[in-house]
Order: C-alpha cells, then structure tokens, then sequence
C-alpha cells in the first residue's frame, strides 16, 4: 500500500546525478511504502530509466526565469506529490517546489531558499573537503533519515551491454582488442580540459604498447577536440563524439578496459560502474568531485594558483600542462585489467 509520494529532485549534471546515487538510495530505504519519482533535467533523466525502483521521471527545465517556473510548478501540483526533497542547492528549485504547493519540502537551505522549506538542513563547515557522495548522504541524516553506505551502484543491462556490442562491431571495432575509451571534454570550459595533443600520445602508447581499440567519446560541442586527436595518430580512433546516448553510453563504457578521463560526468559513469578509471584533474580538487570508487588513479599537480574556479585558464594552464602522457601511461597499465 502506498503511503506516500515523493518527488526527488536530482542535480542538473551527469556527474553529479551519479554521485547522488546514494543518498537517492538511502531516501528510498527510508520510505520502503512509498512510490518514489524523480525531477530530472533532460540531460541526466535517462540515467534513471532502468532503474526498477523509480515510479516516473518528470523532466524538468532550468528554472532560469518566473514563466518557467509557474509552468512546471502546474504540472507537478497535478502529480500532488506529499514530500518534495531537493538535491539542488539553487533558490529557484526550491521555489518550484513551494509553488507546486508540496506539502512537505525538504533540503539544504542554502542560496536564500530556508523560507521556501517545510525541512532546512544547515550545511556544516568542514576543515577539510568532503566529497560529493558525502555532501548528499550529509543532507539525508540532517533530514534524521539514515544514510546509507557510500558505495556507487550504476545499473547496466545484458541488453544495453549487447547493444552497445553490436554497434562497436558495427563501426568495424574488433571486440577481441582491449577497449581504451578516452573522454577529452569537460562541460564546465576548456580550463579542465588536458591537452587533446596528450591524449592523442596517450592513445598511441596504447595502441602500441597494449593492442588497444581506442574509442573518443563526449558531446558533439566536443567533436572538435576529439577530431584534433584523431588527425595526430596513424592508426585512427573511433570517435563517437555526439553520437551515443546516457544509456548507450553506459553499455559501451562497461566494456572498457580502461577509461581515461578529464574531471567530468562520464568519468563518474565509468567508476559507478566500476571500470578502471584514470581522472586527469586540472583547476578542480579531486578530494570532492574525483573518483569514489577502486580501481582509479588521479592526476593533479601543485601549483601555486590551485584551485580556481576559472573556465578558462588566465595563465599557461600549467595545473594541466604539467601532466605528461607516459605517466598516466603507466597508472593506466597498472589498472589495466
């Protein structure tokens, strides 16, 4: 018997959304009864579509002006939702939440929003960083909910496996050669972006060195950066820039020897679904937003204007420049597996 509907609100960025995966965990061992729904941006809801535990998905625009905001409030006063619990932080998501008039709203209060809340938990202040997964099961014991373990759990079917192994065959990938899948992007800005000249070195030492079939994925606003890589090597990349979507995705990164990554949402797909990963970590810190699962390596050098907040770096990006293809080379040999 269901006893009461909730409607989660989960974060804008594939990355983070992942890194959530936990406390949205946690909040449905809490509520066994209840039927539990997601609010997603289009981006990421997908990420949740096999998941047998979710009742539905209502996608849900950026709140980025009143208009929007009214219209999306209309249509979830029409779900009548009982608890609404935010894992975004922005005011706008929380005045969606009191504007679709659910009773009980939950979540930090942060961003000028305690007003908007029937629940706010206050963010502690830390003399070290805290990880992402922490951040989000530290809002769901601040709710006086039990927090369950830290552990990412991605959910990929034999089917979507399959899938994704009919469509590498079909762009001429032997499936017999380890697979290296290199993710050069980052949607943030180019400022965490490692050279695309060094993951094009990186990719022929393991074309040379392990056999690899390397594989270029992203976004298609990055297929610029995967098409420099591809025309520096003799033996080309399958680039699939633009070409995959969330759930594809995940069934051709599950078949990966290794993942290689700049500080970005695939890199979290792969280490959810517990595939080696190596993160190349530039203006970012990746104490809070680097892999959370073995097996994974992190590269990030010191220096002495880390960490920014830059999307672009002022300087001579040196956090980056500073990392030469032969040593995530060999963290990477040491994953493969």
């Amino acid at each position: 018997m269901v006893t009461m509907k909730i409607l989660i609100r989960v974060p804008n960025w594939v990355g983070d959304s992942v890194l959530a995966g936990p406390a949205i965990e946690s909040i449905a061992a809490n509520f066994p009864q209840a039927e539990l729904w997601l609010g997603a941006a289009e981006r990421v809801k997908d990420l949740f579509s096999s998941d047998g535990r979710i009742a539905g998905i209502v996608s849900l625009s950026p709140a980025d002006d009143i208009q929007t905001v009214r219209a999306a409030s209309r249509r979830l006063k029409a779900e009548r939702f009982d608890v609404g619990i935010l894992l975004t932080n922005s005011f706008g998501s929380a005045l969606l939440f009191f504007l679709a008039a659910i009773p009980q709203r939950w979540g930090y209060a942060s961003d000028g929003r305690a007003l908007l809340l029937t629940k706010g938990v206050r963010k502690t202040k830390r003399d070290s960083p805290r990880h992402q997964v922490h951040y989000y099961l530290d809002l769901v014991a601040g709710l006086g909910l039990k927090a369950g373990p830290p552990a990412l759990r991605l959910p990929v079917t034999e089917e979507e496996r399959d899938r994704a192994r009919r469509y590498l065959e079909g762009l001429g990938v032997d499936l017999r050669q380890p697979l290296l899948v290199l993710s050069p992007g980052a949607g943030y800005g180019p400022a965490k972006r490692w050279p695309a000249s060094r993951f094009a070195t990186l990719a022929a030492l393991f074309q040379e060195r392990k056999g690899a079939a390397v594989v270029v994925i992203g976004s298609a606003a990055e297929s610029d950066i995967a098409a420099k890589i591809s025309a520096s090597l003799a033996k080309k990349p399958f680039v699939l820039t633009g070409k995959t979507t969330l759930p594809e995705l995940k069934g051709l990164i599950s078949l990966a020897r290794l993942f290689v990554s700049n500080d970005s949402g695939p890199m979290h797909l792969a280490n959810a679904l517990h595939v080696p990963v190596v993160g190349i970590f530039g203006p970012t810190d990746p104490a809070i937003t680097g892999p959370f699962e073995q097996p994974a390596a992190v590269f990030k050098k010191d220096v002495p204007c880390w960490p920014c907040s830059y999307r672009k770096c002022p300087y001579d990006h040196r956090c980056l420049n500073l990392i030469e293809p032969e040593e995530v080379y060999l963290a990477g040999e040491a994953l493969w597996r």
